[in-house]
């Protein structure tokens, strides 16, 4: 069991703590959008589903070896973990800040106004960048391999388990197993947001003379440093999980204990046991005849989908809704994570030992838990306006830019952060020069953002402990804010005056809590309804149609809405001419809407299917089981969702 929890720990630390927290960052570094991030994140459940048939029908055999294959699959997902940090060792270093200068060029007689991609333009640096858009494949690769490699742990490592000990104490045994694998991600998000405090070049730059802090949009952490650790820490794991025998001392004799509570339409003893590959298509077509067992696959699939979508993209919605940095987005998550996943799938496992639940009893306890975590996906409505950003989501304020040929003005009435554009000119900047592709975002003493010093109209640099910027046209002397403001700006983020966020994470974690609280009891219910020499292959076809169903297309789905509440894209320019890269400012509104609508949704459709679930479930007729035998199958109790538990 131990070095099983560590496994699932470690399944959990990569693909849904470390990539999860990362995913914000690799967009930035490598100019991805959200949808190519999403496609990344479904690789894992891709792979999963081509491998799951043949790893759980010749891993359940009779005679395989399932400890030796969960091992292979632990240094397999090494070998994805060093994949995916392959791209930071195969580009040229990141350089936060593109250009020597990014203030305004107003005395430049050669300066040539708003340059994108030209070779006049006055960031030389600028006239050939670098295209990465190819690494999103070597990470798409790196999940393959994840996928791949975890696909046995979730499967045969659960039925190794279940094998290996008593019906009384399956649940608690493999609740501490899910338990393990909620912590997982727990730790990798806030061991990978602390990671992101590090400069991703800090081996070869002091991030000291940056003139920013990891506040700052253009900061990139050492996103890569984890998965490095991670590959070294599977290859060392798998080396005590080969030294495990095919079934411990003891377990044939617990088999021969266990009664079974499976799905039985005509009362009668039905069990087969299919062994061979000619007989796989009768397997198969015993379990689809089973309605209990194919809603609550449904029922694990809309779940899946809810908590794939929000695993990946979680902490992006929170470090934009709340405009604070990656590094406290991932804090928070693995703050929600550890009590409300962890403690949510282990008490979902004690209750059903404590409550000596039958399997109709179970699915009910599931329906009733999902039906409240429903309730609470209104969290996902509580909605920051936009922060101000000039020419975005407010318009520029009175200002004036003093030239050698005159004066310009622009002038508008107060702070309209309902202003949605793209408008980045203005008066105030109209001669400075600035570049598109210079985006160095900095932090008004107006409080509000501008996309570079130079479209802030800054025109003086100086360095403290970061960038500060005077004499800046764009920022007005006189606001609604202070009367005795100095027009000058910092290499930070604005700070928000939202205060929902304590609101947010309160209530997101009752839905976490209930939505865990469901896990352990649901592939309880789903093994139990099935014989138990199916129950290994059952495991696989559900984990098939609930990544077919759910976990792979989730990402792709969350992904492409997110980007479609995009309001500024960056600019790309390389040999091929300009492009977009990744997305710089959300709607705040419509990136909640559309989060709660996904939820919403997913919700409803998983209490549709357990309550079919509940309707069609026939109980077997044995007069025999009463008594103590009727205390021994009320205390066997399986496994959760893997999909769901794995997908957070």
């Amino acid at each position: 069991l131990f070095w099983l929890c560590c496994g699932g720990a470690m399944q959990g630390l990569i693909v849904n703590g470390f990539i999860n927290v990362v995913i914000t960052t690799i967009e930035r570094r490598f100019g991805l959008r959200s949808r190519q991030t999403g496609l990344v994140a479904s690789g894992y459940d891709i792979a999963s589903f081509v491998c799951l048939v043949p790893v759980t029908y010749f891993g359940g055999r009779v005679g395989a070896s399932k400890p030796k294959i969960v091992a292979w699959g632990v240094i397999l997902m090494g070998i994805g973990s060093l994949t995916f940090a392959l791209p930071h060792f195969l580009v040229s270093s990141y350089r936060a800040t593109m250009s020597e200068s990014n203030v305004c060029q107003s005395g430049d007689a050669n300066v040539t106004t708003y340059e994108s991609c030209s070779h006049n333009s006055h960031s030389d640096s600028f006239v050939e960048q670098e295209n990465l858009s190819w690494t999103v494949w070597l990470f798409f690769l790196a999940q393959l391999l994840h996928g791949a490699g975890a696909s046995p742990l979730f499967t045969l490592g659960v039925t190794y388990i279940d094998e290996n000990v008593s019906k009384k104490m399956s649940s608690v045994y493999l609740g501490i197993y899910y338990t393990m694998a909620i912590i997982g991600p727990a730790v990798g998000y806030v061991l990978g947001g602390q990671l992101l405090l590090i400069y991703t070049e800090f081996m070869t730059v002091d991030a000291s003379e940056l003139g920013f802090t990891s506040s700052s949009k253009v900061w990139i952490g050492a996103w890569w440093i984890g998965f490095v650790f991670a590959a070294v820490a599977c290859i060392l794991l798998s080396i005590p999980i080969f030294g495990y025998p095919p079934s411990l001392p003891g377990a044939e004799q617990l088999q021969q204990q266990k009664v079974s509570e499976a799905y039985n339409a005509d009362g009668k003893n039905t069990e087969q046991s299919f062994t061979k590959i000619k007989e796989l298509p009768y397997a198969l077509i015993s379990l689809l005849k089973n309605p209990t067992f194919s809603f609550l696959n449904l029922a694990g699939a809309t779940e899946g989908l809810v908590i794939a979508g929000f695993a990946a993209f979680l902490p992006k919605q929170i470090e934009n809704q709340f405009s604070i940095s990656p590094v406290w987005s991932a804090l928070l998550m693995g703050l929600i994570t550890v009590p409300a996943g962890g403690g949510g799938t282990f008490l979902g496992g004690y209750l059903i030992k404590k409550w000596n639940l039958n399997c109709a009893q179970i699915i009910k306890m599931c329906l009733i838990m999902t039906l409240i975590s429903a309730c609470f996906t209104s969290c996902f409505l509580l909605s920051c306006p936009n922060l101000g950003f000039a020419g975005v989501t407010a318009k520029y304020q009175a200002t004036k830019l003093k030239t050698g040929i005159g004066e310009l003005t622009n002038q508008t009435d107060g702070i309209e952060f309902s202003y949605l554009g793209t408008e980045l000119k203005s008066a105030c900047n109209m001669e400075c020069g600035c570049s598109k592709l210079n985006y160095e975002p900095i932090c008004g003493a107006d409080g509000i953002l501008y996309y570079s010093p130079c479209f802030a109209g800054c025109q003086a640099e100086y360095m403290s402990n970061i960038k500060t910027y005077s004499n800046c046209s764009c920022i007005e002397k006189t606001t609604s804010f202070n009367a005795n403001l100095v027009p000058e700006a910092t290499n930070t983020m604005c700070e928000s005056t939202c205060q929902y966020l304590p609101y947010f994470v309160g209530l997101c974690f009752v839905l976490m809590l209930f939505t865990f609280l469901s896990t352990m009891p649901a592939l309880s219910a789903t093994l139990r309804c099935v014989h138990d020499d199916q129950r290994s292959f059952a495991l696989g076809i559900q984990w098939i149609k609930v990544r077919l169903l759910g976990t792979i297309p989730a990402p792709m789905i969350f992904g492409t809405l997110i980007d479609d509440t995009c309001i500024l894209w960056q600019e790309t320019c390389d040999q091929d001419g300009g492009g977009v890269g990744a997305c710089l400012i959300y709607d705040n509104n419509n990136m909640s809407r559309y989060m709660w609508l996904l939820a919403l949704v997913g919700k409803t459709l998983s209490v549709t299917f357990f309550f079919g679930a509940l309707w069609f479930y026939i109980p077997p007729k044995q007069s025999t089981i009463n008594g103590e035998n009727a205390q021994a199958v009320n205390n066997s109790a399986d496994i959760t969702t893997v999909a769901t538990v794995e997908a957070e």
